[in-house]
C-alpha cells in the first residue's frame, strides 16, 4: 500500500519512543511502524532523529479578549510554536460567548481564518443564562468556563454561587467539563483598594494583593460544590502548590477534578514581575520561588494534569509599561509561540520529564480531559497531527518577531535550546521550521463530545 504522506523520526508513542515512520492518508494516521524504510509514499517528511510528538494542544487561549488580535495572528503563533490545536476561551470583546447565535458566528469565523485546528469554550451570563447550557453543548462547545472573580460584570462576571450550583447540575447532564478561574473576589478587591489608597502600587504589589489564600479559598469552595453535584471540574492556571494539595485530596474523595498550570508559573517567579513590571503581570500572579519549587514537585509527582499558555495578546497600550501603577495594566501574557520550546528545554532537556510524559502533559491529557476526538496520540485512526522538535537547535526569543500582535514577553532575549521544526495539521505541513506554509482556513473546528452531530454518529 502506498501512502499519501509518510512522516519519519523519533516517534513519541503513548508508552514508548521509537525510530519509526507513520503512514497517512486523507489526514488520518493509517499505520504506525516501529522501524523505517518500510512504507511506500507519495510524499516523505523525514525528520531524522528529531522528536515527533503527537500534535500538541493548548487548551487555554484568549483570541478575542483583544479584538485587535483575531484568529489569523493567534493561529500563526500556534503554528510556529508547534501547537496543532488550541481551545479558545469565551470572554470575547465586546460580547462573550453566552448563546448559540454568537457561538455559531464564532465557529464560522474560526473556520475561515484559523491556520490550525481550534475548539471553542462557552460561558453563561452572570444570572439567568443557564438555559443556554444545553444548546451550547449540543452546538459543539468543548467545555464551559466560569469565574469566581469579576473583571467585568458583562464580559467576565463573577457567577453567584446559586447560579454555579444550578449550572453544575446542567453541565453534568451534558457530560462536558466545567472550568473555573478561581480567585476570591472579596479578598482581592479589598486588598487592592487598601493598597491603592496607601500608594502601594509597585509591581510586587500585584502578587501581594492576590495572596495564595485568594486562590486556595476559591478552589476549595468549588471542589465542595463538585463533590455534591458530581460535575466534571477543571481548575485553570493553578499558581500555588497548596491549591494542588486541595485538588488531589478531593480527587481521593472521588471528585472528578483536573488541574492545569501555565508555563510562566513554572519558569518565572515574582522577581520577573519586579524586573519587567506589567510585562510579567498575569492573574493569578507570579509567586515566590518556594511556591515555584513546590509546583515543580507536584509536576514531577504527577499531580498536574496539563500545562497551558493562557495566551492573551496585550500590547503596550494595554500593559501601560510607562505607568507607575501595576493595578492599571492588563493582566496576561502571550505564549502560544514560545511555550512549547521553553517547556521542552526546561522539562525534557534540563528536567526529569521524559518525552513520553511531555507528550501526555501537552497532548494526550488535554485531549482526554476535554474529550477532543481524534487528537492526543500517534496511533492508527487518529488525526495526523505532529509537533516536531529538534533538540539540538538553539535560537533566541525576539519579541518584535512574534506573530501575535502583542510584541511583548518577559522571555525576550532568552536563548532556547530546542526548536520547533515542523507543525503538521491533519497531514498538512503548517510550519516547516522557517516559514508558515498554511493558509487561513486550514484549521477546522473541533467539536465537543455533546455536539448533536457527534451524538448521532
Amino acid at each position: 500500500m502506498k501512502y499519501e504522506l509518510v512522516v519519519r523520526g523519533k516517534l513519541i508513542l503513548e508508552d514508548e519512543e521509537v525510530i519509526g515512520e507513520v503512514g497517512i492518508n486523507k489526514g488520518i494516521i493509517v499505520r504506525v511502524c516501529k522501524t523505517q524504510n518500510v512504507l511506500e509514499y507519495d510524499l516523505l517528511q523525514d525528520y531524522d532523529e528529531s522528536y515527533v510528538f503527537p500534535g500538541l494542544i493548548d487548551a487555554h487561549v484568549h483570541v478575542n479578549s483583544n479584538p485587535e488580535e483575531g484568529f489569523v495572528s493567534t493561529s500563526s503563533a500556534a503554528a510556529v510554536g508547534g501547537v496543532t490545536t488550541y481551545v479558545d476561551m469565551p470572554y470575547d470583546f465586546p460580547d462573550p460567548i453566552t448563546n448559540v447565535e454568537r457561538f455559531q458566528q464564532k465557529v464560522e469565523k474560526a473556520e475561515n481564518e484559523s491556520l490550525v485546528d481550534v475548539g471553542l469554550w462557552a460561558t453563561i451570563t452572570k444570572t439567568g443564562g443557564t438555559d443556554q447550557i444545553k444548546p451550547l453543548a449540543e452546538s459543539g462547545a468543548i467545555a464551559f468556563k466560569f469565574s469566581t472573580l469579576e473583571s467585568d460584570p458583562y464580559r467576565f462576571p463573577r457567577i453567584p454561587d446559586d447560579e454555579i450550583l444550578k449550572a453544575m447540575e446542567l453541565i453534568r447532564e451534558t457530560g462536558l467539563r466545567l472550568a473555573f478561574h478561581a480567585e476570591n473576589d472579596e479578598i482581592i478587591k479589598g486588598l487592592i483598594t487598601n493598597f491603592e489608597s496607601s500608594n502601594k502600587v509597585s509591581p510586587r504589589a500585584h502578587m501581594e494583593s492576590r495572596p495564595p489564600v485568594s486562590e486556595s479559598s476559591a478552589v476549595i469552595k468549588l471542589l465542595e460544590f463538585a463533590y455534591w453535584t458530581n460535575v466534571k471540574l477543571h481548575i485553570v492556571h493553578v499558581s500555588h502548590p497548596r491549591t494542588l494539595d486541595l485538588i488531589n485530596s478531593f480527587k481521593n474523595d472521588g471528585v472528578n477534578v483536573t488541574a492545569e498550570t501555565c508555563y510562566p508559573y513554572l519558569l518565572l517567579n515574582v522577581s520577573a514581575l519586579e524586573e519587567y513590571g506589567s510585562k510579567a503581570k498575569n492573574n493569578p500572579p507570579l509567586r515566590e520561588p518556594n511556591a515555584v519549587h513546590g509546583l515543580w514537585n507536584q509536576l514531577l509527582n504527577h499531580k498536574i494534569d496539563l500545562i497551558t499558555s493562557d495566551h492573551v495578546a496585550w500590547g503596550r497600550k494595554h500593559k501601560k509599561l510607562e505607568e507607575n501603577n501595576i493595578f492599571r495594566s492588563a493582566p496576561g501574557l502571550s505564549g502560544l509561540e514560545i511555550m512549547v520550546p521553553l517547556l521542552f528545554e526546561h522539562l525534557v532537556l534540563k528536567g526529569n520529564v521524559s518525552p513520553i510524559r511531555f507528550a501526555k502533559l501537552m497532548s494526550q491529557n488535554p485531549a482526554e480531559v476535554f474529550s477532543i476526538h481524534g487528537k492526543g496520540k500517534i496511533a492508527e485512526g487518529y488525526d495526523a497531527d505532529f509537533t516536531v522538535i529538534d533538540p539540538n537547535k538553539t535560537w533566541t526569543i525576539e519579541e518584535e518577531k512574534l506573530h501575535t500582535n502583542a510584541k511583548l514577553t518577559p522571555f525576550h532575549g532568552t536563548e532556547v535550546k530546542g526548536k520547533v521544526i515542523g507543525t503538521i495539521v491533519r497531514g498538512n505541513v503548517a510550519y516547516n521550521g522557517e516559514e508558515i506554509l498554511a493558509e487561513p482556513g486550514l484549521g477546522k473546528i473541533v467539536k465537543g463530545s455533546a455536539n448533536k452531530e457527534s451524538i448521532s454518529k
